[in-house]
C-alpha cells in the first residue's frame, strides 16, 4: 500500500501582521493576536502560503514562567495536507533553540489532535473553560468558552533560570546610560 503524501511544504518566518491576515481569513473560532515572541508559516514552492502558527507567551498563569514556556496561541491552515503537523514541529523546534523548556496549546473537543500527535506532542488532559469575564472586570466572550484540551511537548532539559534581585545602586554599571 502506498502512503498518501501531500505537497512539499517549507516553513518560514512571518511577521505578525502576515500571520494575523491569514488567521482573519482561515481560523474558525479565533481572531488575530496583538503579540507573539515569533510567528512561523508553511509554503509549497510556489510561494503560496497554506498555514500558519503565532507563538506567545502562555495565556493561562498557571502554565508554567513566562521565560520557561510557550504557547502556540493560534494555528490556522487553509486544509493543506500537513500543514499543521509542519508547524508545530517547527514551533517546537524553534523554541528548543531559542531555549525554552516546553511548549503548550489547547484544541477544542471537536479537534480531534492528529496534527500534534503525528509532530510528537503528548496530551496533557483536560484544561481551562468558562469565561474570562469576572464582575470585577466584565469581558465580553469572542472565543469558544468550552473545556480544552491541552497538548505540551517538552523541549530542553536545561536548568530553570535564576536571576538575582538587581538594583541599580548595587549594578549601575548595568543600569548606566551612554551620554
Amino acid at each position: 500500500m502506498e502512503k498518501i503524501r501531500g505537497p512539499k511544504l517549507f516553513v518560514v518566518p512571518l511577521e505578525l501582521r502576515e500571520a494575523n491576515e491569514f488567521v482573519a481569513e482561515y481560523h474558525r473560532h479565533h481572531t488575530p493576536l496583538g503579540f507573539h515572541r515569533f510567528s512561523l508559516g508553511s509554503m509549497t514552492e510556489d510561494g503560496v502560503l497554506h498555514s500558519v502558527a503565532i507563538v506567545g507567551k502562555p495565556t493561562a498563569r498557571m502554565a508554567g514562567n513566562q521565560r520557561d514556556v510557550l504557547e502556540v496561541s493560534r494555528l490556522a491552515s487553509d486544509g493543506t495536507m500537513n500543514a499543521c503537523s509542519v508547524l508545530y514541529a517547527a514551533s517546537a523546534r524553534a523554541g528548543a533553540s531559542l531555549g525554552y523548556l516546553k511548549i503548550i496549546t489547547y484544541t477544542l473537543p471537536e479537534e480531534g489532535g492528529a496534527s500534534l500527535r503525528a509532530s510528537g506532542w503528548v496530551e496533557e488532559g483536560q484544561a481551562g473553560g468558562g469565561s474570562w469575564s469576572r464582575p470585577s472586570r466584565p469581558r465580553e466572550d469572542k472565543a469558544p468558552t468550552s473545556i480544552k484540551t491541552r497538548w505540551a511537548k517538552d523541549l530542553s532539559a536545561r536548568p530553570a533560570l535564576v536571576l538575582p534581585d538587581f538594583e541599580a545602586d548595587e549594578h549601575p554599571q548595568m543600569f548606566s546610560t551612554v551620554s
